[in-house]
């Protein structure tokens, strides 16, 4: 027999338990190999150093602040671990033995819950995690990771933390569905009847969302556009600018999901120039930002003519290419277009543009799909815009210990350990085939042995007198 235990019993009273006796937390390989990294970079001195104006001083009174090192390492854990929102890093940080040595508490003390994490994130400014960013760069350039030389500049969707039916109109306030419910008593439908409103409200004549008509309320920023999927719904454009040389990422910012991709686009390379000159120690721009690599849709005659009065080689294709005549042009603009086409169908054009397939949508796939960042649980650019700046700060990060220790995430270090197993495997496999052959080759060649060993006379079963006979003695 057994005794069941209630979850939801009474309360249990007090236990004393020698400390020694309590299990010691220790980091996994990953996570203590993580530490070493940032120790060796001064990350949390650093840090410390950034946010210190955001804390007050301990002799003011109040309880003591948490640690910002503590604070970003949370983030980390929310980036390898694929956990979307800051409840979900707050309850895995307090369950697991190995995070909690990783942040540095003992079983005894409390991990900082998601309501800590989300006033630390409020109070903290952009500039604050641009500032951790460039941390992570200058450790990347000092180990020859970080070039600058080639930029490439791409967006991708995520879904805001918002829905279509709080959509109200601008003007009215009228809420979306009770403004489909006035059309089809108007078409004689009942608008009572859910699924025949919202039959009506699909197909319905000149049916259009726009967002200058429509606003939710309680994210002004979502704006109404086409998922990953192809689906309708609240979307935001993260965008990155990326080192096309080795994939590092030197600029995040989440925009608008109805932005143009051309809107200021001289000014957001020209802001991840600055950071370079910063970070890779070239304050006057001289060897960084040599070209900027994107794709059609980056492409604006006024923006690549700015770019290449900067001194920026523009590879970038010109969807209007054919729709263009050159009669109705300056001599300027045809000078930037030659330039812009020779870029794009030179040698070293196309192999940028590979590049940038091959490192901008691999940061996409880690920090969105791998990352917990492609649906948003925050709302609001500016919290999304430091959620992804923390979140590139960790690409980046692990691009630097994957030239250190050969992986760069906890899925990488897993598959290191099963390939070094699968090798041995291999190899011990490799070794019983040969020793299995050479057992086959000698029961071959035993037949034809044992035969001729029996083709001598056995000297064992000759008497003395027939020997004597035998050689005449």
């Amino acid at each position: 027999m057994f005794e069941e235990r209630d979850p939801q019993g009474d309360k249990q009273n007090e236990f004393w338990l020698v400390r020694d006796q309590l299990p010691q937390a220790t980091a996994g390989t990953f996570y203590r190999k993580l530490n070493e990294t940032l120790d060796e970079i001064g990350f949390a001195k650093g840090v410390r150093e950034i946010c210190r104006p955001a804390y007050q001083d301990s002799s003011s009174g109040g309880r003591p602040g948490i640690d910002p090192a503590v604070y970003f390492k949370m983030l980390m854990v929310g980036f390898f671990e694929n956990l979307p929102s800051e409840r979900a890093i707050a309850s895995r940080c307090a369950d697991s033995f190995s995070l909690r040595a990783f942040l540095g508490y003992d079983l005894s003390e409390t991990t900082p819950d998601h309501s800590t994490l989300s006033v630390i994130r409020t109070r903290l400014g952009v500039d604050v995690y641009q500032s951790a960013l460039e941390l992570v760069l200058t450790a990347l350039h000092d180990h020859g990771l970080l070039k600058g030389r080639k930029l490439g500049i791409d967006s991708s969707i995520i879904e805001a933390n918002a829905s279509l039916r709080e959509l109200v109109k601008r003007n009215t306030e009228e809420a979306y569905w009770d403004y489909v419910k006035k059309l089809a008593a108007e078409a004689g439908i009942d608008p009572d009847d859910t699924k025949a409103v919202r039959r009506f409200d699909k197909k319905r004549k000149g049916r259009k969302t726009s967002n200058a008509d429509w606003v939710n309320p309680h994210d002004p920023d979502a704006k109404v556009g086409r998922t990953k999927d192809g689906a309708c719904d609240m979307v935001y454009q993260p965008e990155h600018v990326t080192d096309l040389e080795s994939g590092v990422i030197i600029r995040a910012e989440v925009r608008s999901g109805n932005a143009g991709d051309s809107v200021d686009l001289s000014g957001r390379v020209m802001d991840a120039c600055e950071t370079l000159a910063r970070t890779c120690n070239d304050p006057r721009q001289e060897k960084v930002g040599e070209s900027l690599t994107a794709d059609e849709g980056y492409f604006s005659v006024e923006k690549v003519c700015c770019l290449q009065g900067e001194g920026i080689r523009t590879v970038m294709g010109d969807p209007h290419a054919p729709r263009r005549n050159p009669d109705k042009q300056c001599k300027m603009t045809k000078q930037v277009l030659r330039k812009a086409r020779r870029a794009v169908e030179s040698k070293s054009g196309k192999a940028l543009l590979r590049k940038r397939g091959e490192h901008l949508e691999r940061s996409f796939a880690h920090m969105l799909d791998h990352g917990g960042l492609r649906r948003a649980t925050l709302r609001g650019k500016e919290n999304l815009t430091k959620r992804q700046i923390a979140a590139a700060m960790v690409y980046d990060l692990s691009l630097l210990m994957r030239k250190i220790f050969g992986y760069g995430t906890p899925k990488q270090w897993l598959a290191q350990g099963l390939l070094a197993a699968v090798t041995w495997w291999i190899i011990l496999i490799r070794r019983c085939r040969s020793l299995v052959s050479s057992l086959s080759a000698f029961r071959a060649n035993f037949g034809s042995i044992m035969r001729s060993l029996s083709a001598v006379p056995p000297f064992a079963n000759v008497t003395r007198e027939n020997r004597c006979n035998s050689t005449g003695c």
